[in-house]
């Protein structure tokens, strides 16, 4: 799926992950800023990548803010962004 305009999903509360999409320069790029980033960022990053390969993503400059989400808040956060910034969202 073609990134096509900047998205989010998600909120700053606690045990929830803010997800900014914005269209990329040829690559996924994956800022991650989290209150659990020694203990899970590998994790978390590896959740987002391996979410957005799911949805074709191949171009996309994502930022994240996390706040302890579960893997499963973590994918819904990132799908949610995805569909809102995607090509096909002017539909």
């Amino acid at each position: 799926m073609k990134i096509a305009r900047q998205a989010a999903a998600g909120s700053l509360e606690s045990s929830d992950i803010l997800v900014t999409m914005a269209p990329g320069g040829g690559e996924v790029e994956i800022i991650l800023t989290s209150s659990v980033e020694n203990y899970y960022g590998d994790a978390i990053r590896e959740t987002m990548r391996r979410t957005l390969e799911e949805l074709g993503v191949t171009s996309a400059r994502v930022e994240a803010v996390d706040h302890g989400a579960l893997e499963c808040t973590i994918k819904a956060r990132i799908t949610t962004a995805v569909r809102r910034a995607g090509e096909e969202a002017r539909l």
